[in-house]
C-alpha cells in the first residue's frame, strides 16, 4: 500500500519536462488573451454537453440529472488531476450502453454502485501500468478510431435533421457559414460561440418553432448531493455489477488514452497517460457518490474544445465544467432556449474536421500497404456498426497484429546446400528470418529429410527464436532425422535463442 500511495504522489510532480503544459495555468492566467480563449471555449464545451448528457442519460436508463452532475463531476475532477491538459472528460454514450442493463434490471443505486466500482477498478488498472499498452496501438487503427468518431458524430447529429421544420436546415447551414468564414476575420472570440450565439437571436427574436434544448429532457434545479448506493456489501452485489463495471472501465480507459493521444498529436505536445488513467478512476468514484453516470473522454467536446476553439489548458476544462452547473441550475430557462440547430450545427463541423481526409484521397491508398488500408477500414466498419469504440479498437489491434504477423512470417527463408563425400557429406540448411509461430509452423517443411546425407547442420546465425512453437518446431525436425539414424547440429544461435532452447529443447517430443 505504500508503494501504491508513493507511485500516486509521483504522477503530480512535473519532474519530466516533456509532460509540461505549453502554455501553463499561470502562463494562461497572466496573460489575457489566452485567458479569455480559454474561458470562452469552456462556455462554448458547456453549451454543447447538455444535450448530449441528457441523450446519454436517456440512453442509459436513468434521469437527465444523473448525466448532466455525472459531466460536471467528471469535468471538474479530470481538469485538476488530469494527465492530458484541454481534454474533456463527461458522460458518453460507450459507457452509458455498456451499463444500461444494470439500471434497467437492478435500479439506480445498483447502476451507481456500478460506477464507483468501475472507478475503483481505473484506479487499479492505472497503478498496473494500463496506459503503457498504448504503445501496441498501431497507427492505421488510430486513423481508423478517429475516422469512425467522426462518422459516429455525424450520424448522431441525423436524428435532429430529420422530420424537422425547413426552417432548422437555414439555421444549421447559417452556423456552419459562420464557423467556416469567422476564423477568416477574427480567432478571439470562438467561432461556435459566435454561431450558437447568432442562431439562438434569431430563433428567440423571430419566435421561430424548432426544436430546442429544452426539450431534449428536463433540466435540474438543484446542486448535486452525496449519495452512498444503497446496496449490500456482499459477494453477490459484486458478482452482479463486477462484470458491468470491469467493462465500463476499460471501455472508459480505452476510449479516454486514445482521445488524450489524438490531442496530443493535436497540440504536439506529450500528456502522462498513467495520471489521467488515474482521474478517469477518482473522477468515477466521486461521480457514482454524487449520483452520476460516470463518463470518459467525450472526443467531440474535446475537439470543439482544442480544435474549433483553441484551448490548450485546463482552465477550459475546468470552466466547462462550472459553467455547465451554472447554465443548467442558475440559467435553466435561458438555456433551454438555445435551438438544437445551433449545436447540430457546431458538431457538424467538429466532424468534419475530425475526419482524416488524407487517410482517403486516391494518392495515400495507392502508397499505403493494403493491410493498412484494410486495418483501418476494419477498425472504421466495426466502430460504426457496433457504435462502441472500445470494440472497434480491439478489432483493429488483433486485425494490425494478424496482418503484422503474416507480413512478417514470409521474411523466413531456408537454403540448402550440400557438401562433402561418403561419411564426411554433410547437408547444410541457412536459416534466415525471424522465427515465431507464424513462420515457423512451416520450417518442418522446409527439409529434404529422406534426401540427405547423414550429417545435418542447420545454421541459424541470422535467425532468432520468438517462442515456444518454434523451439517445437526444432525439436520435430531433430526427431524426424534421428528416426532416420542422422545427426542434427545446431550452430549459431544468439544468446537470447540459446537459452530458449536450452529451457525447451526436449519438451515437445513425441507430442
Amino acid at each position: 500500500m505504500k508503494n501504491l500511495k508513493t507511485q500516486f504522489a509521483l504522477l503530480f510532480k512535473a519532474t519530466d519536462p516533456r509532460y509540461r503544459p505549453r502554455p501553463s495555468v499561470k502562463e494562461a492566467l497572466r496573460n489575457p488573451k489566452i485567458l479569455l480563449r480559454e474561458v470562452l471555449a469552456g462556455l462554448v464545451v458547456a453549451l454543447a454537453l447538455i444535450p448530449e448528457a441528457i441523450s446519454f442519460s436517456i440512453l442509459a436508463g436513468v434521469d437527465p440529472r444523473v448525466g448532466l452532475f455525472s459531466s460536471f463531476v467528471m469535468a471538474i475532477t479530470t481538469s485538476i488531476l488530469g494527465g492530458r491538459p484541454a481534454m474533456i472528460s463527461a458522460a458518453t454514450g460507450a459507457v452509458a450502453l455498456v451499463i444500461a442493463p444494470v439500471a434497467r434490471d437492478y435500479g439506480l443505486d445498483y447502476f451507481l454502485a456500478t460506477v464507483v466500482l468501475a472507478g475503483i477498478f481505473q484506479l487499479l488498472l492505472a497503478a498496473m501500468g494500463a496506459a503503457k499498452l498504448m504503445r501496441f496501438i498501431p497507427r492505421s487503427v488510430m486513423i481508423g478510431f478517429v475516422n469512425s468518431l467522426a462518422i459516429l458524430i455525424f450520424l448522431a447529429q441525423l436524428p435532429h435533421l430529420l422530420g424537422v421544420p425547413l426552417a432548422v436546415y437555414f439555421l444549421v447551414a447559417l452556423g456552419i457559414l459562420v464557423m467556416v468564414f469567422m476564423p477568416k476575420l477574427t480567432r478571439v472570440i470562438p467561432a461556435p460561440l459566435v454561431a450558437i450565439v447568432l442562431v439562438t437571436a434569431i430563433v428567440l427574436l423571430t419566435a421561430i418553432q424548432v426544436p430546442r434544448v429544452g426539450d431534449e429532457g428536463e433540466l435540474p434545479q438543484t446542486l448535486p448531493e452525496l449519495l452512498i448506493p444503497d446496496v449490500p456489501i456482499n459477494l453477490e452485489t459484486f458478482n452482479i455489477i463486477a462484470p458491468y463495471a470491469l467493462a465500463m472501465a476499460l471501455v472508459g480507459l480505452l476510449e479516454s488514452l486514445m482521445t488524450a493521444k489524438l490531442v496530443d498529436e493535436i497540440t504536439d505536445t506529450h500528456s502522462h497517460k498513467t495520471r489521467e488513467s488515474f482521474a478517469q478512476g477518482v473522477g468515477n468514484v466521486l461521480s457514482g457518490i454524487f449520483g452520476g453516470m460516470g463518463g470518459c473522454a467525450m472526443i467531440g467536446q474535446t475537439m470543439i474544445n482544442v480544435k474549433a476553439s483553441g484551448a490548450r489548458t485546463r482552465i477550459s476544462t475546468f470552466l466547462a465544467g462550472v459553467f455547465l452547473l451554472l447554465l443548467v441550475v442558475g440559467l435553466g430557462d435561458l438555456v433551454a432556449q438555445v435551438p438544437m440547430a445551433a449545436l447540430v450545427a457546431v458538431m457538424v463541423m467538429v466532424s468534419v474536421g475530425t475526419f482524416n481526409w488524407h487517410s482517403i484521397l486516391p494518392k495515400t491508398l495507392a502508397r499505403m500497404p493494403k493491410s493498412e488500408t484494410a486495418v483501418m477500414l476494419a477498425t472504421v466498419a466495426v466502430v460504426v456498426y457496433s457504435h462502441n469504440l472500445a470494440i472497434g479498437v480491439i478489432v483493429g489491434v488483433v486485425f494490425a497484429m494478424v496482418a503484422f504477423a503474416r507480413r512478417v512470417a514470409h521474411f523466413a527463408s531456408v537454403t540448402r546446400t550440400v557438401g562433402g563425400s561418403g561419411q564426411t557429406a554433410a547437408a547444410l540448411y541457412t536459416v534466415e528470418g525471424e522465427l515465431f509461430f507464424a513462420s515457423s509452423n512451416d520450417l518442418t517443411t522446409m527439409f529434404e529429410y529422406s534426401e540427405d546425407p547423414k550429417n545435418i547442420v542447420i545454421d541459424v546465425t541470422n535467425s532468432h527464436f520468438w517462442d515456444a512453437s518454434t523451439i517445437a518446431a526444432i525439436d520435430s525436425i531433430t526427431e524426424k532425422y534421428e528416426g532416420l539414424g542422422k545427426s542434427v547440429y545446431i550452430r549459431g544461435m544468439n544468446e537470447a535463442s540459446k537459452k530458449l532452447h536450452t529451457r525447451l529443447a526436449g519438451t515437445f517430443m513425441n507430442e
